[in-house]
């Protein structure tokens, strides 16, 4: 046993700047670990730490995928590598604030947004990393597309996680450069 904290699926965090968008959103779905005192509380350097350097299963997956999506017109690794927007990893910024960072991308089949959330300790709990994904559908395509990959999704977002916090959380010291 390694100490480490259990990665919980989790309600949607009322906190969250995505929060006015839950009652539109056609899939939703939130995971969570609790951080050590330590770690560091900014929520852009976490989600570097979380999302880059992914497991090689995950980078197999998304070649399959993006084989798969070819056909149907929909945005592959590559072209969203290309893209000089502001990122990280292949996700577009969207929003950055001390304690939560909006990822996500917008395609021709669906919308999605993924936050990455500091939640401070409350009633003797630690604080908490919760990474909450809103899609919304733009056409039927969206529909079985996440249909077909939720079960994926979630394993990601959960190995990710479990990833990260094998390898150590940043602490306060450390900058987002170093996470990377």
């Amino acid at each position: 046993m390694h100490g480490y904290q259990r990665i919980e699926q989790s309600d949607l965090p009322p906190a969250s700047r995505l929060s006015p968008s839950y009652g539109r959103a056609d899939f939703a779905d939130a995971f969570s670990v609790a951080l050590p005192d330590a770690a560091c509380g900014d929520a852009e350097v976490l989600a570097r730490h979380v999302f880059t350097k992914q497991p090689a299963w995950i980078a197999l997956l998304l070649r399959c995928r993006d084989t798969l999506v070819q056909p149907f017109g929909l945005k592959r690794t590559v072209d969203l590598e290309a893209d000089g927007d502001d990122r990280i990893s292949l996700f577009r910024v969207f929003e950055r604030h001390a304690d939560e960072i909006v990822l996500g991308e917008d395609d021709s089949h669906l919308d999605f947004r993924v936050s990455v959330l500091v939640q401070p300790s409350s009633r003797g709990q630690p604080r908490r990393l919760t990474v909450t994904t809103l899609v919304f559908y733009r056409r039927a395509l969206g529909r079985a597309y996440i249909a077909l990959i939720a079960p994926f999704h979630r394993a990601v977002v959960r190995a990710s996680l479990q990833r990260a916090q094998q390898h150590g959380w940043p602490d306060a010291s450390r900058r987002a450069a170093d996470t990377e």
